[in-house]
């Protein structure tokens, strides 16, 4: 590439621009058929059929991928398979979301008779003019006066508008059905997202045994060896009626050792410990926890029972041991 005849940076800056204005555009044409869009496919007893051909078709996958993740069924069928078997998916209670920027993609357009014969509903995204557009029950108008690329016939901004569009259209249904982060978890079991939304802190706090635990008055000598025995560089402090009272961290040690001196093994626990430690309840997320620990650079958080007695404490290591970054 000769770097003096051509200038990337404008290239791009253009391309940007035209595909931000595509987007823009769509602002002013979301009326009634958006909102009757969403309703029917509220609404739908069955599935989405979203289809599309060649780059249509690729972002058609992911409008479907994008609506089934947030609680709308939805699959893609390629309308070239469609007409070899593939239109058996196809029943009377779906509705297919056909995806064509010109309208007249033939592989579409075949598909039309028989959505028409089995009485399927038919949204499409594109041009309203179009064969396709005017076949349809609803239009999502999604048409760009002009592609990114200086050739003006390489899908770009027409594929942009499209996937905004079907964001929009996924994010809207989403929450009409007042799509949760616990639902979203249940449908992302295996990823990072399903890691953050569905691990409570019950499920990786310290019970029991476990618990690093002394009284107000224990001597910091015991109070630092069942610190020690139990490795989470913290204890917690109860009073006498076993509530919590404060907690006492590596952290509290060190500063401690450094004002007395010898004499702050002599010390009671009341003495050294912060009181009102951070606590978290036992059905937040972990996420959740570990946010609160980055917010007061702390290492780990006291779970309190109803009765502000300890029930458990989660550590940061045991978070991020399970990948809940």
């Amino acid at each position: 590439m000769n770097k003096g005849s051509v200038d990337v940076i404008k290239i791009a800056e253009r391309v940007l621009k035209t595909e931000s204005e595509a987007i823009n555009a769509l602002l002013h044409r979301l009326d009634d058929n958006f909102q009757k869009a969403a309703e029917m496919l509220y609404q739908m007893k069955g599935r989405l059929i979203v289809t599309g051909m060649g780059k249509s078709g690729l972002i058609g996958k992911k409008i479907a991928a994008t609506l089934s993740s947030t609680g709308t069924p939805a699959v893609f069928l390629h309308p070239a398979e469609a007409g070899h078997g593939d239109l058996g998916m196809v029943t009377s209670e779906d509705i297919v979301l056909a995806i064509s920027n010109s309208g007249e993609t033939e592989e579409v357009l075949r598909l039309i008779p028989y959505i028409k014969r089995f009485s399927v509903g038919l949204i499409s995204m594109t041009r309203p003019d179009s064969t396709l557009g005017r076949a349809s029950d609803i239009v999502l108008d999604v048409s760009v006066e002009k592609e990114a690329c200086s050739l003006g016939i390489v899908p770009t901004a027409s594929t942009t508008a499209t996937l905004a569009m079907g964001d929009a259209l996924a994010v809207a249904l989403l929450e009409i059905k007042g799509f949760k982060e616990e639902d979203f978890a249940m449908f992302h079991p295996n990823g990072s997202l399903g890691k953050k939304l569905l691990i409570k802190v019950k499920d990786l706090m310290h019970t029991g045994e476990e618990i690093p635990l002394v009284k107000t008055d224990t001597p910091m000598t015991d109070a630092t060896i069942e610190m020690s025995s139990k490795r989470l560089g913290m204890t917690i402090v109860c009073d006498h009626e076993g509530r919590i009272a404060g907690i006492i961290t590596d952290g509290d040690l060190r500063r401690g050792i450094q004002r007395w001196g010898a004499e702050f093994f002599q010390k009671k626990a009341q003495e050294v410990m912060t009181s009102n430690p951070k606590t978290i309840d036992e059905d937040a997320l972990a996420a959740k926890a570990l946010s609160v620990m980055e917010r007061y650079s702390i290492t780990s958080l006291v779970v309190p029972d109803g009765n502000g007695r300890p029930a458990g404490v989660i550590h940061l290591h045991d978070i991020l041991k399970k990948g809940i970054v």
